[in-house]
């Protein structure tokens, strides 16, 4: 389902039952004897993405002795789930909110939730100053999401973690004040973070592969199609890969040819003959390490 959902651009129709239990490869009945309807099995994947960011974000917050320092933590987790499972990530973040009434609900205690935590900043505030709102906790996490929304809308395919300065001044502001804000644009993420970064970039290397290139479903379609069909032009592989919007398949094409994952034979034949893809061979290593079979 979240895989699905990932590959669907703005505006397009919902994914069906019938479309996640071919996905899967399993009888229908396999389906209907685990959830009720689409809506059950959308809330079910929307529990998963949420149990494991939660899972990340509160082993890093509990392990700092001050709010401010958690927050940081917590946010980096979160920013590095997202990194790591981008289709469980925009599920949590951005499809859910075009859910049914079922996942909205779980959606907003989750946010609650996290309001609640964000608004414990209060106690790290002056004894003098006012008391502030717990909406105003809500409207920080409000933001948070609206930007990292608008990434996921465009496919910017910039990481996530250049925007946890700004992000991290956002949220302190209200509770410790301009000054703080302004150390906190930059600060550099905590290690919880750099360590995945680093990780992430040895796993890069070993396979021979540009590390600025994140495998995301839409790449591992997109290599299998080229892989199963060479010399495929762009609409043959959108055809191929499932991908509608003609201008998503080409600025992807665009940044694997950059990262010399794939070349246009098209472009050795004649200037202006159409474009005629082919895997080389860090593609090649790519796709299989992302088991895109």
């Amino acid at each position: 389902m979240a895989a699905a959902m990932a590959e669907r651009s703005a505006g397009a129709d919902p994914v069906g039952a019938t479309e996640v239990i071919a996905r899967a490869g399993l009888p229908r009945r396999a389906f209907y004897e685990l959830f009720a309807d689409r809506e059950a099995c959308l809330l079910a994947a929307f529990d998963l993405a949420v149990e494991r960011a939660g899972a990340r974000m509160a082993e890093a917050y509990a392990a700092q002795a001050r709010w401010r320092d958690g927050i940081r933590a917590g946010l980096a987790a979160f920013l590095g789930f997202l990194e790591d499972e981008p289709a469980l990530g925009r599920l949590c973040v951005l499809d859910a909110i075009g859910a049914g009434e079922d996942v909205l609900s779980r959606r907003a205690q989750v946010l609650a939730l996290l309001a609640q935590v964000v608004h414990e900043g209060r106690r790290e505030r002056p004894a003098a100053t006012a008391e502030l709102p717990i909406v105003i906790a809500e409207g920080s996490i409000g933001a948070v999401l609206s930007v990292i929304q608008n990434r996921l809308l465009v496919e910017d395919e910039r990481p996530l973690m250049e925007l946890f300065g700004a992000m991290t001044s956002m949220i302190v502001l209200p509770y410790l004040g301009p000054a703080a804000a302004r150390r906190e644009l930059v600060r550099p993420p905590p290690r919880v973070w750099r360590g995945a970064q680093r990780a992430s970039r040895r796993a890069a290397a070993i396979a021979g592969v540009s590390p600025g290139v994140r495998t995301t479903y839409r790449t591992a379609r997109v290599l299998s199609a080229i892989a199963e069909y060479p010399g495929a032009s762009n609409r043959e592989i959108a055809e191929r890969a499932g991908i509608v919007d003609q201008g998503q398949v080409s600025k992807l094409l665009a940044r694997l040819a950059s990262a010399e994952l794939i070349a246009n034979m098209g472009q050795r034949s004649s200037r202006g003959a159409p474009n005629s893809w082919c895997l080389t061979r860090s593609g090649e290593r790519l796709r299989e390490s992302a088991g895109a079979g």
